[in-house]
Parts: C-alpha cells; sequence; structure tokens
C-alpha cells in the first residue's frame, strides 16, 4: 500500500504533526508499505535540522529520520521553507526541498492520503 501523509501544523505547539510521524513510522516498518511525507506550512518547520529539545519531549527531526530509515520519502514545499526562512541546507538528514507540483505527483502515486 503507498500512503502519502500531507502535515500542515508547526512541529512543536500541537500534537498533529508528531501524531502524523507517529503513523508514518509505524506504517513505514511494516512489510509491503511505502510512505511518502510532504511538509507544508508551518509543518515545514519539521524538517529544520539540529532540534534540541528538554529532555524527556519527542523530537521530530528523529521521527522524521526513522520514516527515512525505512525508505520513506520526505518533501518540503520550497516555498513555505522561503517564506519561514529556511535554507536548503538546513534541511533534516533525508529531507528534500519540494514543489506543489511534486506533491501532485505524489498525490497521483497514492493509494491513500491522509491530511494532519
Amino acid at each position: 500500500m503507498k500512503t502519502l501523509f500531507i502535515l500542515n501544523d508547526p512541529p512543536y505547539g500541537t500534537e498533529r504533526s508528531y501524531n502524523a510521524l507517529r503513523l508514518a513510522g509505524a506504517l513505514s516498518a511494516r512489510d509491503g508499505e511505502e510512505v511518502r511525507v510532504f511538509l507544508m506550512g508551518d509543518a515545514a518547520g519539521c524538517a529544520k535540522a539540529g532540534q534540541k529539545v528538554p529532555a524527556g519531549y519527542y523530537n521530530v527531526q528523529l521521527m522524521l529520520n526513522r520514516v527515512a530509515r525505512q525508505n520513506g520519502r520526505m518533501g518540503v514545499c520550497g516555498t513555505c521553507m522561503d517564506a519561514r526562512g529556511i535554507g536548503e541546507v538546513e534541511l533534516a538528514e533525508g529531507a528534500n526541498r519540494s514543489t506543489l507540483d511534486e506533491l501532485t505527483t505524489w498525490t497521483q502515486w497514492a493509494d491513500k492520503v491522509l491530511v494532519f
């Protein structure tokens, strides 16, 4: 099964991106599953490298890394990155600057699209 996750919320302050990445990580660990994650709006901040959080608090960057290690793909809206001052060199490993055109292609590719 091919699943596309589209995240809109910031990495911290709400739990929507956290919960989406929990599910994406669990799903990508299953045999026969392909997962792609597209970060747009405030979710572009999820892909920022070097996140430091208090001890015992979840780290969204590490959650993205888990999906990437399991062959998931991650795109970050380039327009959203620019609006937030996030440069391509600041992206976490496995995350790539992307476009609406790529999101369109990924949407056509997917069997399921989950929006958070």
